[in-house]
């Protein structure tokens, strides 16, 4: 199972992420795949500073990632945190040529921030059949 997911997470096209609003509803928002994970514990996101989903975060760090191969009908969904990382470092670790498309100010652009999202556990769906998880069992 745990290279199933690995492979499922890397081919993802589409990364869905989950927050939770103010008034305590679940919101979900596509995104680019992460920038890059460690194992499949820990992805790393690109996001602007200023958006909706920051301020959710900030407010409440609970969080869900989902990668999905819809032509094989083959789903991960990891829950966890997520954190949003304003430091040079971050930023730098996962900055690639292009992004001034959405960071005009460069690396350094008040309004690109990372987000890490850090998975406690997880759920697989495969073959009709869904099996939960440990993040620190299958890392």
């Amino acid at each position: 199972m745990e290279q199933t997911i690995e492979d499922l997470i890397d081919q993802a096209e589409v990364s869905f992420i989950g927050s939770v609003d103010d008034e305590g509803f679940p919101n979900m928002k596509a995104m680019l795949p992460p920038r890059r994970r460690e194992g499949q514990g820990v992805f790393y996101f690109t996001t602007n500073t200023s958006s909706m989903r920051v301020r959710q975060y900030r407010d409440n760090p609970r969080a869900c990632v989902y990668f999905c191969n819809p032509r094989t009908f083959k789903g991960v969904m990891l829950r966890g945190t997520m954190e949003v990382l304003e430091d040079q470092a971050s930023k730098a670790l996962i900055w690639r040529e292009g992004d001034t498309d959405y960071y005009s100010l460069g690396v350094t652009d008040p309004d690109y921030c990372v987000l890490r999202f850090t998975a406690e556990n997880g759920r697989f769906y495969s073959h009709f059949h869904s099996d939960d998880f440990d993040v620190s069992v299958v890392r």
